[in-house]
């Protein structure tokens, strides 16, 4: 959530951040009545509350005939207090419920628009000519089914549509990649973590992940439980409700586990094969800084993004994404989508996002500066979401017999293994 004291002073800021996601600007007048009834119905009951304390102390002095009075005013005061308080906790309620609601300030730099009006910042590597190479490129699909290496009629048959099985050198390609995720994460200082896939209804919501999003989780009604859609949910709450001193920051965490998404909204979407999938498994890199240091650290996560994709030997560009497509927790976030040759276009692969203190106000996660205590930042990166990994390592490096180099970063990984061999014709 955003400070209450910064929407006071500048609510045209806040509105103009409303405007930017393409959100309703209402909601910030709303909020501005709400948080002026809860101070104003705050401050009567002090008031009542002082009287009420000021009164006790005179009745046991007053005569018998101011008595009567004043325990008439006492039992009057009585009522109001409550009634003041009962103001003060519905209008504390409402301005709380209507804080959740309104998404991150947008950072000024962010361009603005929907999901085709990004910035494209850089690109790298080189797009292959399979023409020039005298030959037709195969899909992911075909390419996983020639290897061996990916099952989604089975995945159908077991669990429904958007499931799949990696079998055989798909299954140790995923392994390989997660290895070297981690490996490059430990190398740059992050802590390794395995984190939980469920988690209680105030890690969801304290992430973000219950407003606009909530369409694409899966809820267990019975435990009250939520399945992550990204490890940065338990991530974000590791330290909910605690004090970290700014001399430990930054703290660096590589969470690795599965992920479930709903894919709502996106009936005909990338239906074939394993790009957009209900269950998936990710490395995430997660970052907890002081607000002073939120920008510079967004840029660091982007770097290493950037190296874990040029590792793969992948060709890329980096978008700035526009202010209705960075979801309600990021202040800005940038893309790294790599080149699917069979689809001819860029496909996102990678996303961090500079949530500056949002997620921090809402987890209750503070930093103890000197004598001061305030909320830190937190951020978020893609280090490695596998399926859409597997899609651009098998599709770029394919050759012509329907093998695959296997990017020289994963060869430990496989044994030593520079090319995935068919198993079937």
């Amino acid at each position: 959530m955003i400070d209450l004291r910064l929407l006071r002073e500048d609510p045209d800021r806040v509105r103009a951040s409303q405007r930017a996601r393409g959100e309703d600007v209402a909601l910030v007048d709303s909020l501005l009545s709400a948080d002026e009834r809860r101070r104003s119905s705050g401050v009567r009951f002090d008031e009542l509350r002082a009287e009420q304390k000021q009164l006790g102390k005179l009745i046991p002095k007053a005569s018998a005939d101011e008595k009567a009075e004043l325990l008439k005013r006492a039992e009057q005061l009585k009522a109001d207090v409550k009634a003041a308080d009962a103001e003060r906790d519905a209008a504390d309620a409402e301005t709380q419920q209507l804080l959740l609601r309104l998404g991150n300030l947008v950072h000024p730099d962010v361009p603005v628009g929907g999901e085709e009006d990004f910035v494209t910042l850089e690109t790298h590597g080189t797009i292959r000519d399979f023409g020039a190479e005298g030959f037709e490129p195969r899909d992911h699909l075909e390419l996983g089914q020639i290897l061996g290496a990916i099952d989604v009629e089975r995945g159908a048959k077991v669990s429904g549509s958007r499931f799949y099985f990696l079998t055989g050198v798909g299954a140790l390609l995923e392994l390989a990649l997660v290895n070297a995720a981690i490996a490059q994460a430990t190398a740059a200082g992050f802590t390794p973590m395995l984190t939980p896939a469920l988690v209680r209804p105030q890690s969801m919501a304290g992430t973000g992940f219950l407003g606009q999003a909530a369409q694409d989780v899966y809820h267990l009604d019975k435990d009250d439980l939520y399945l992550v859609g990204t490890s940065e949910v338990p991530l974000a709450a590791y330290h909910m409700d605690e004090i970290i001193d700014a001399d430990r920051l930054p703290l660096r965490y590589a969470g690795f586990s599965p992920c479930f998404r709903r894919e709502a909204g996106s009936h005909g979407k990338d239906t074939r094969g394993i790009f957009r999938v209900h269950q998936f498994d990710k490395v995430e890199m997660f970052s907890y800084v002081t607000p002073e240091d939120s920008q510079e650290e967004h840029k660091r996560l982007l770097e290493w993004e950037k190296q874990w994709l040029t590792s793969l030997e992948l060709p890329f560009r980096v978008i700035d994404v526009a202010s209705a497509d960075l979801g309600a927790s990021a202040s800005r976030k940038y893309d790294c989508e790599a080149w699917v040759p069979t689809q001819g276009k860029y496909r996102e692969l990678t996303s961090t996002s500079d949530c500056t203190e949002f997620q921090s106000r809402r987890l209750s996660i503070r930093l103890r500066d000197g004598k001061q205590v305030r909320p830190l930042a937190t951020l978020n990166g893609t280090l490695c979401a596998v399926p859409r990994t597997i899609v651009a390592i098998l599709e770029n490096h394919q050759q012509a017999d329907g093998s695959v180099r296997v990017p020289e970063v994963l060869r430990p990984y496989l044994g030593g293994r520079e090319v995935l061999e068919p198993v079937a014709k």
